[in-house]
């Protein structure tokens, strides 16, 4: 796997900084890709290698407290309308006046806050494995782990762990695997290794522990673009119910289930990236 064509960072609280990553022509049409809560930019380089391809520039960002951006002072910034800034932010320091957005769990709550905006600069918009009800069974499940990891002596035990924490990703290689694993791991100063991302982003969960679903029926509702929901067939995060309401309300969402696979598909296989590319590429 190659790596990205260009790196940049922005200013976005003080000091703290959000690093993205970018594949193809600046001049090609833009596709912004955001990743999941404990993810990072380096999710989508497969897709990214795909897109441009097909005419695309993809710019892919590590969310605050997550791989190369900055970590934050204050935990309880780690919340979607703190991302939403800095999204917005990032946008329009490159100028990005109409685009596409292809949001994986957060990230896809990230892109449904933005879309949702009048003048919303996203035309065309793919929500990951998340929608407008964000299932409790798959919040308690997240707030069990998220900021917590056992030691992690070298890569293997590294992979052991992602493979553990991300087992509804559904069926990978081995090599697939150790991909999940290299960009999410940063190296101690002992030569051990931890996760990419702040242990603070567990705060949130921590200070409200989930009781109930999420709902977001009125943001998804304003959603005026064309929009596809990715559903995992062994979904905890997304169900049947929900995604078939969301295609017959606000923007009326194209609906893919992806068999075999739970929270959430990784965009790394062919099929599932054709799923998203015919999409983008549909603009009848």
């Amino acid at each position: 796997m190659s790596e990205p064509d260009r790196r940049g960072t922005i200013p976005v609280a003080g000091p703290r900084t959000l690093a993205y990553v970018e594949w193809g022509e600046p001049s090609a049409r833009p596709l912004v890709c955001v990743h999941g809560l404990t993810r990072c930019a380096r999710d989508f380089d497969f897709l990214a290698q795909d897109m441009v391809r097909h005419g695309y520039r993809v710019i892919c960002p590590d969310v605050v407290g997550r791989g190369d951006s900055s970590w934050l002072t204050d935990p309880m910034d780690y919340a979607v309308p703190t991302y939403t800034k800095h999204l917005m932010m990032l946008l329009a320091h490159l100028e990005l006046e109409s685009l596409h957005w292809i949001g994986t769990s957060l990230g896809g709550l990230i892109g449904m806050a933005i879309a949702a905006m009048p003048g919303s600069p996203i035309e065309r918009l793919v929500l990951n494995e998340v929608g407008p009800v964000v299932s409790l069974p798959a919040l308690q499940r997240i707030a069990a782990y998220v900021g917590k990891w056992p030691p992690l002596p070298g890569i293997e035990a590294a992979e052991r762990y992602v493979r553990a924490v991300s087992a509804p990703f559904g069926p990978h290689t081995d090599a697939e695997w150790r991909f999940l694993t290299e960009h999410v791991v940063r190296r101690n100063a002992d030569g051990s290794l931890r996760m990419h991302y702040d242990p603070a982003i567990a705060v949130p969960f921590a200070a409200e522990p989930p009781t109930a679903d999420i709902e977001l029926w009125k943001l998804y509702d304003d959603i005026r673009c064309p929009t596809m929901v990715l559903r995992g067939e062994h979904s905890d995060m997304l169900t049947r119910d929900t995604v078939a309401r969301m295609a017959t309300r606000g923007p009326c969402a194209k609906a893919v289930e992806i068999a075999g696979v739970g929270h959430a598909p990784t965009l790394i296989h062919a099929d599932q990236i054709a799923i998203v590319r015919d999409f983008l590429l549909d603009t009848r």
